[in-house]
Parts: structure tokens; sequence; C-alpha cells
């Protein structure tokens, strides 16, 4: 199997239904020489079927997060060019993934992989999409990955208290309620 291949799985997806993306994300699993390409798509940033490769990744990473290990140079370099809303939302989530990885008391290959340059990488990407004009799911999980990285790197809480507290105001009422859950957690960890 070959990146063609995976371009036509990717294009015989029509529309965002869960099943479509698992059909494909499973395919991928299946046959893991496929992740890089689908890694490779997903960051074509000028070619909109990158925003249904994106959508795949995240399920790809949700069951195999240890395959996204050999590319983190790759995917933290270029996770900031992501364009498309539709791709942003996959790839916070799975900066996410990656943040609970490595603050989980549990040994995982992204633990010992993922260093300070990524991470840096991660946390610059997650406050630019926190302050951008992204969607709220793209700021929840992008809040959320930040205060996990903030367990480590402990600027982090500052700066994401700052950004939460001035736009509770307005946003929405789905921000307001994540923004209140993540500045309870930092506010216990200062207790």
């Amino acid at each position: 199997m070959n990146k063609p291949f995976l371009i036509q799985q990717l294009e015989n997806i029509k529309n965002a239904k869960r099943e479509n993306r698992l059909r494909v994300a499973n395919l991928v699993i299946e046959n893991k020489e496929l992740f890089k390409y689908l890694l490779e798509i997903v960051f074509e940033f000028d070619n909109k079927l990158s925003i249904k490769a994106a959508w795949v990744l995240e399920f790809v990473c949700a069951e195999k997060l240890n395959w996204l290990a050999p590319h983190l140079n790759y995917f933290t370099e270029n996770i900031s060019n992501v364009k498309f809303d539709s791709a942003v939302r996959p790839m916070s989530k799975i900066c996410e993934f990656l943040a609970k990885d490595y603050t989980s008391k549990n040994n995982s290959i992204i633990k010992s992989e993922i260093n300070s340059i990524h991470i840096e990488k991660i946390i610059e990407t997650g406050f630019d999409w926190l302050i951008g004009k992204q969607k709220v799911a793209v700021k929840a999980y992008t809040m959320e990955m930040l205060f996990l990285f903030g367990k480590k790197e402990k600027w982090v809480h500052k700066e994401l208290q700052l950004i939460i507290q001035q736009n509770m105001i307005n946003e929405s009422a789905a921000y307001q309620a994540r923004g209140k859950k993540i500045l309870s957690w930092i506010n216990k960890k200062k207790i």
C-alpha cells in the first residue's frame, strides 16, 4: 500500500461522519506503512485533502500515539502551519494526547522521545491557537493541553490563567465552562 492508495481512501470520505473517518483510520492502523504518508498529507497545507487526513490522524493517534514518536520533529515543526479550521481541531486534540501521555505516571515511547524543543513548539502553537480566532473546540483542547504541559513548565500556568481570564467575558458558554475548570485546576496546584 502506498500514498496514492491512501489518497484514494481519503478522497472517498464524503463527509465527517465518524464511521467514514474510522474506516480509513482502521485501514492505517492495519497497515502501519501508511502512517508516514498520512502525516505527509496532513501537512500539505494548501491541499484540502489535508483536512480529511487530519481527521483520520486523530483517530489513529487515539489508538497508536506511540507511532508519532519517530515523527515528533516533523509533527512539531509543522503544526503551527496548519491553516484549515477543520484540520486545526484534530491537531489540537493530538497535542492534548501528547500532553496527557507526557504527564502520565506510565512509561511510554512518547515520554522518552519527546524533548523540550518539541514541547516548546507545541506550547507556542497552543498559545497562538488560544489567542487566535479558533473555534471553541480547539481552544478547549488547547487549554487542557497547556495546563498539562504547565505541570512541568511552570510559567505556562501563569500565561494560561491570564489569557483565560481576559477572554472569558467575550467567549462562548462552552469556552467559559472549560476556562473555569482549567482555572480551578491551576488554583488547586497553587495550594
